[in-house]
């Protein structure tokens, strides 16, 4: 597969040799997460004909993680992991669901503009929830990738669905419609997604409180 991994950061494209991620897996995790990584590595090597095997692909590859809450994960209320992590501890939350997705899409070429990751209010469980949006092109409706639900849908299929505000590597919007949403600013606003992003890469990748196997 190309060796340009560049979901260890959303903004800078780092070499590395795909068979580190699952030794690094291994060494920090086990057995188990280290095929999880060769099967996350295989999804990333494969020829895609269009942007929709892609999406399809990877939402179908995470959505068979397991769910769970970040203080039963990481011990603390609201921790958004990094993929790695995500798939060394074989469970996340909704963040970490998108999160995953949409560092994924963009080693598969798919470019930063057309990916946004959505905090909504999801009716159905009456919560704060994360979803990432692609769009296939500026000017219309966006398809959304859920952990919630398997099928990727429009957005105007998902009523359930309240945007509020969304982000990529260089964007902050704030969403007063479906489509697009006000620019509020550059996403480093975000204390998060920055805490995120220095984390990014094979070191330091922190242990969960609970088994998750």
């Amino acid at each position: 597969m190309c060796e340009s991994i560049s979901f260890l950061h959303a903004a800078i494209p780092t070499r590395l040799d795909s068979r580190r991620i699952v030794d690094v897996l291994g060494n920090a995790y086990g057995e188990q997460a280290a095929k999880r990584g060769e099967a996350w590595v295989e999804v990333l090597g494969k020829e895609y004909v269009n942007d929709q095997q892609k999406l399809q692909s990877i939402n179908q590859f995470f959505n068979q993680l397991e769910f769970s809450t970040d203080q039963k994960i990481w011990g603390e209320n609201n921790y958004w992991a990094t993929p790695l992590e995500f798939i060394g501890a074989n469970a996340g939350d909704c963040e970490d669901f998108a999160l995953a997705k949409y560092f994924s899409l963009l080693e598969l070429g798919i470019k930063d503009e057309r990916l946004r990751i959505v905090m909504v209010k999801a009716m159905m469980i009456n919560q704060y929830h994360m979803v990432l949006a692609y769009y296939p092109s500026p000017t219309v409706e966006p398809l959304i990738l859920d952990n919630l639900i398997g099928e990727i849908k429009v957005a105007s299929e998902r009523k359930d669905l309240i945007p509020i505000y969304s982000f990529n590597g260089k964007q902050l919007w704030l969403n007063k419609k479906r489509i697009q949403g006000v620019v509020a600013g550059k996403s480093s606003r975000l204390k998060r997604w920055d805490d995120l992003n220095r984390r990014m890469g094979l070191k330091n990748l922190r242990q969960p409180v609970t088994n998750m196997e």
